[in-house]
């Protein structure tokens, strides 16, 4: 059965596992307790039952490290569930339930350390102004999830771009910072602009936007927009439109790099066998937490050091 305890003096082990180093997992730790008792108060404590909380057969994850290992494994290495439950001691149905009841525990935990994304597109532009330079990314970004069984749902899902059935989503960076906003998730057939035009999205006035072309036409109002020139039907682009779009493209990797770090949980790019309602979502936002979590630390050590 693999624990903490076996692994606490491997950080190479325990990266390699999680996706954090030993003292990113340890400073996790306190908000995932205070996450995990809070669960406990709402779940349990505070609902009418029978028999008091911890009575009965005692689970195999005790410890709070046990189950943020258990948790941030699940992410990293996404196995089936049957595999989980086989490394942590659990048959299958006891994995499931743990996968789930503590995907929400890790989120609010990450929330707790302020790392989550900002969901609503209402509150969008105030978020922003809290960003210094007022300089921001945006991209879309598709998963491939298990084919619905339903034909017509087949259809909705199924992306032309991927060749196969993916949600999708949009993500606002800011520059040299964090990954500031997750939009909802969509079905594969919804384009990246597409979603803007849904979530009407604002921004500061005097903000700068750097996007790619499947923006092609989005021009949020007071806002500079920079985004690579398409090249014209039958025509050529000139060499200083090449230069640009050359330059736009160095810029705007940034996301590219803040992307592939979200999708180090394998759990969102791997193919997401789970068919729970909202699960798509909540995986995203919280893998969207895991990297600025990450991201932050690391940020904060360099300071420390220099």
């Amino acid at each position: 059965m693999l624990t903490y305890a076996q692994v606490q003096n491997k950080p190479g082990i325990l990266k390699s596992l999680t996706g954090l180093s030993k003292s990113e997992f340890e400073t996790l730790l306190p908000s995932f307790e205070a996450a995990w008792a809070d669960y406990i108060q709402r779940q349990f404590i505070d609902q009418a039952r029978n028999r008091r909380y911890g009575g009965g057969r005692k689970p195999h994850l005790i410890t709070t490290t046990d189950k943020l290992l258990f948790i941030l494994f699940y992410f990293r290495q996404y196995p089936t569930q049957a595999v989980q439950g086989f490394l942590f001691g659990i048959g299958q149905p006891q994995a499931h339930e743990w996968v789930h009841r503590l995907t929400q525990v890790l989120n609010q935990a990450l929330g707790y350390e302020q790392q989550l994304p900002a969901r609503n597109p209402h509150k969008l532009e105030a978020v922003l102004k809290g960003c210094p330079g007022l300089e921001f990314i945006i991209d879309g970004t598709e998963r491939p999830i298990n084919r619905p069984k339903d034909r017509a749902v087949q259809r909705e899902y199924y992306s032309g771009k991927k060749k196969t059935h993916t949600v999708n989503n949009n993500i606002i960076s800011h520059r040299g910072g964090k990954v500031v906003y997750l939009s909802d998730t969509y079905e594969g057939t919804v384009h990246d602009k597409l979603i803007c035009d849904l979530e009407g999205y604002e921004f500061p006035a005097g903000s700068k936007l750097w996007q790619d072309r499947g923006y092609q036409g989005y021009r949020p109002a007071g806002v500079v927009t920079l985004q690579p020139k398409k090249k014209p039907k039958g025509g050529e682009l000139t060499e200083a439109d090449k230069e640009r779009n050359q330059e736009i493209s160095r810029e705007r990797v940034e996301i590219e790099h803040q992307i592939n770090g979200i999708k180090r949980s394998r759990i969102v790019s791997h193919r997401l066998r789970s068919r729970t309602e909202h699960y798509a979502d909540d995986v995203m936002e919280t893998a969207c937490g895991l990297h600025n979590y990450r991201l932050a630390h690391r940020q904060s050590k360099r300071l420390k050091v220099s």
